[in-house]
């Protein structure tokens, strides 16, 4: 258990690191906490200091969740560890999962900002992309749609993050696309849509009542 330990506490410092907190202060001086909607995620950045500095946030925010999965799970060697009567695929699937969980966390509750990070949407899709690379595809799509169409990230990133488990679902049990790891993967893939909804309760609220803010698509003015 030692191995997992490991693997929890790395993917936890890495998805702890404050990339909107760095590049805002690096850039322009400020704490993007006292800023916006005092998130310290993309979005933010993107509603502060414009969309070019705010899509590199995310990126960042992205890759901490690949880092996690792929890379730290790979340093430790996980084919050699495994949970019990599972098989091969299914400990990798488990180990990536909990690398994930813990990079997550780290982004939201980072532990060098205070426990203040952000809402974890951007960590959760690099998550994703390793693990379930088609699902975030359809999601995405669904984002795009949903912003295009409403303007606002957040409807965008909630609609998002409900589609990715309904994809898999479908895929598995309409299809019979037999993905490996399933029954693992989805349970993680719900746990996470849950935890985006939560992360976003007071955007939810605004929404409701007509006070969420919107995001400027091309250079156009929006209500």
């Amino acid at each position: 258990m030692l191995i997992v330990a490991a693997i929890l506490v790395l993917s936890y410092l890495v998805g702890s690191i404050p990339t909107a907190i760095i590049v805002s202060r690096k850039v322009a001086g400020i704490d993007i906490r006292d800023h916006g909607s005092g998130n310290a995620g993309g979005t933010n950045v993107i509603r502060v200091l414009g969309w070019k500095l705010g899509i590199t946030v995310i990126l960042l925010d992205a890759l901490k969740g690949v880092i996690a999965v792929l890379g730290v799970t790979y340093l430790f060697h996980y084919t050699e560890f495994t949970f019990g009567p599972g098989n091969y695929m299914e400990d990798i699937t488990i180990m990536r999962i909990l690398a994930g969980v813990a990079a997550i966390a780290g982004h939201v509750w980072s532990v060098f900002a205070d426990f203040r990070g952000g809402k974890g949407v951007a960590t959760t899709l690099g998550t994703l992309a390793a693990i379930a690379s088609v699902e975030v595809l359809i999601g995405l799509g669904v984002f795009f749609i949903a912003l295009f169409v409403w303007k606002y990230v957040s409807l965008g990133s909630i609609l998002a993050a409900l589609t990715v488990p309904t994809a898999m679902f479908v895929r598995e049990q309409v299809f019979h696309a037999h993905i490996q790891g399933y029954q693992y993967l989805l349970p993680f893939l719900l746990t996470l849509s849950v935890l985006v909804v939560f992360t976003h309760r007071k955007n939810i609220a605004r929404l409701r009542k007509g006070k969420e803010n919107k995001v400027n698509l091309f250079g156009k003015k929006s209500a």
